[in-house]
């Protein structure tokens, strides 16, 4: 597993491109695009790219960890 350097959800841009969401889960960035596309999980796209707001991405943490942080 990949190590995060992000300590807080206040540190995430308004907007998280999957770059943004495969540091702060610390998975691998062919991971975090199959993420992305499975029903459920918040993703917008816009043209040809996926983003997620990061209010919609911290809901869906806590809903699918278990715990809020």
């Amino acid at each position: 597993m990949k190590k995060s350097n992000i300590k807080s959800f206040d540190e995430l841009p308004m907007f998280l491109n999957a770059e943004d969401i495969s540091e702060a889960l610390g998975i691998a960035i062919s991971t975090t695009y199959e993420l992305i596309k499975q029903k459920g999980f918040p993703s917008l796209k816009i043209g040809r790219r996926y983003v997620v707001e990061r209010e919609n991405f911290i809901q869906w943490v806590q809903k699918n960890s278990g715990g809020s942080s």
